[in-house]
């Protein structure tokens, strides 16, 4: 008897659908073919120890699966469930009527309890494209999925109930959840808040700037400046997710792995590193190629802190991604593209000693020294980072004061309105929603400065010796500097402001 069950494949943060056909005849062998990997093919053990559970005879018959399509590679332990109601259902232990309504994934245990699985969501998204009734997956996968409208999600936590509802012996119930409604009512809530820093108050416009505008950002000053605090802080002040964007986001995390508990994730992901990170670890590949921090941090922040002590062989790999917003990882037997339109924050100590030009204490390092330090970060990666800033110690009047600084809500109302001002703008270019984000045609449309400010913008080429990559960046933030104070035209105080976010390309840090 020839039966069909539907699971599902999972590449890059999109799901393929795949067929298992299961044909039982005499004998006593199963037999496994269509590019199983060695995870699939041990699926035949759990199953039978599963089915043996529940108390049912398993099938004493030649069983022949195939996983179609055939040059599809079949990985990961979510071919359980439906590999065992395909067999069962071969042998008439089971129904057919009703298999072709559903989508099912699921790994066994071997008592026959159902464990959870990745890409929930990206397969719930995929089994609705293809016209699937509902799927069929572990319960603790079910609140993920039901975040797709227009698809019955039923979830499970034993094989037994699976058998039982397609039998017609038992009843469940599909979990429904209103995205939209669960997704307004959503409120984010932050521990940390930019009213604690104290002083700084030219790296915290800095702040605003780069979250008003998606721009990446370098921090380079000594110890307890206040580096790492602020990073922190900086999630605080980034605007709400989009719907679009909750989606996106949530589908790199379900194929990575982690337990959503809430279905969408609804506060941008910040994702902070050791610097010992591997290549792999940040960019994100394997044998099974999976998302790394950079794809984790899509919509987010990635905070690199004591940016030199990273491999520079990790962080030259930054730079295509950087500029792409995307990465693609290529292997012998498959290629897959994860999304990485991510904002970069990094931190710096300015010498090895980190006191060189502190203004109370000495540096004891010496000049080629501090040269070499710097030098671990190419020009090509710092010319993709648009605001570059030195920070100072706080002074003691600063440190010791009780009054509070701007609240991040503050902050957070410009930058949302400055956003509101690009998405309006943007609103027609597809894949483009911060200036951040623009490119050569739209800067020549929306980034040209006044007179005066491009006089003062070609000083600044010629002074610092600016590449072009770098004249870009500064209109980039010009622009953004500009929507902060809902100015529809670039002055020459914006471009003065942008260029003095170049600290890194100055003199007397070469």
């Amino acid at each position: 008897m020839l039966v069909k069950t539907y699971a599902s494949a999972v590449q890059g943060i999109d799901a393929e659908i795949v067929t298992c056909e299961i044909s039982s005849s005499s004998g006593i062998r199963i037999l496994m073919v269509g590019l199983p990997d060695i995870t699939v093919r041990e699926s035949r053990d759990r199953i039978q120890a599963a089915v043996e559970h529940i108390g049912i005879k398993f099938p004493r018959k030649q069983i022949v699966v195939n996983l179609s399509p055939a040059d599809l590679r079949k990985e990961g332990a979510q071919y359980d469930l439906p590999l065992a109601i395909g067999i069962l259902a071969s042998s008439e232990l089971v129904s057919t009527d009703r298999l072709e309504e559903f989508l099912i994934v699921g790994e066994l245990s071997l008592d026959g309890y159902i464990k959870p699985v990745k890409g929930a969501l990206p397969i719930a998204i995929k089994a609705r494209e293809q016209k699937f009734r509902g799927i069929i997956l572990p319960k603790e996968n079910a609140r993920e999925a039901a975040v797709v409208n227009n698809l019955e999600v039923y979830g499970v936590s034993h094989l037994k109930e699976v058998i039982e509802f397609l039998n017609g012996k038992a009843e469940l119930h599909p979990l429904e959840i209103n995205t939209r409604e669960e997704f307004r009512n959503a409120t984010c809530t932050y521990d940390l808040d930019f009213e604690d820093v104290k002083g700084q108050d030219s790296v915290k416009r800095a702040f605003e700037v780069a979250a008003a505008g998606g721009h990446n950002l370098i921090m380079v000053g000594p110890p307890g400046s206040g580096k790492s605090m602020m990073a922190k802080r900086l999630p605080s002040i980034l605007p709400p997710l989009t719907m679009g964007e909750s989606l996106e986001t949530t589908k790199i995390h379900s194929v990575s792995g982690y337990k959503l508990k809430k279905g969408l994730i609804t506060q941008r992901p910040f994702r902070a590193p050791h610097h010992t990170i591997s290549q792999v670890a940040l960019i994100g590949g394997g044998a099974n190629p999976a998302p790394g921090e950079v794809s984790l941090a899509h919509n987010g922040v990635l905070f690199l802190d004591e940016l030199p002590e990273f491999s520079r062989q990790v962080l030259e790999v930054l730079r295509q991604p950087l500029e792409d917003r995307k990465i693609c990882i290529s292997r012998a037997r498959s290629t897959v593209t994860y999304p990485s339109g991510l904002m970069l924050v990094a931190s710096m100590n300015p010498c090895p000693c980190g006191y060189y030009n502190h203004p109370s204490r000495e540096c004891v390092c010496n000049g080629q020294s501090v040269k070499k330090y710097l030098n671990r970060i190419s020009g090509p990666l710092l010319d993709r980072i648009d605001i570059q800033i030195e920070i100072v110690p706080v002074p003691f009047e600063d440190i010791s004061s009780t009054r509070t600084g701007e609240s991040s809500q503050s902050i957070r109302d410009r930058v949302i309105k400055a956003r509101q001002i690009q998405e309006d703008r943007f609103r027609d270019e597809k894949g483009i929603y911060c200036n951040a984000q623009m490119n050569t045609k739209l800067l020549n449309r929306f980034a040209l400065p006044d007179k005066e400010g491009l006089k003062r913008l070609k000083q600044a080429m010629q002074a610092f010796s600016l590449s072009a990559r770098a004249y870009d960046r500064i209109l980039k933030v010009a622009r953004t500097i500009a929507d902060l104070e809902d100015s529809e035209n670039i002055s020459v105080k914006h471009i003065s402001e942008a260029i003095g976010y170049r600290n890194l390309d100055r003199e007397n840090w070469a």
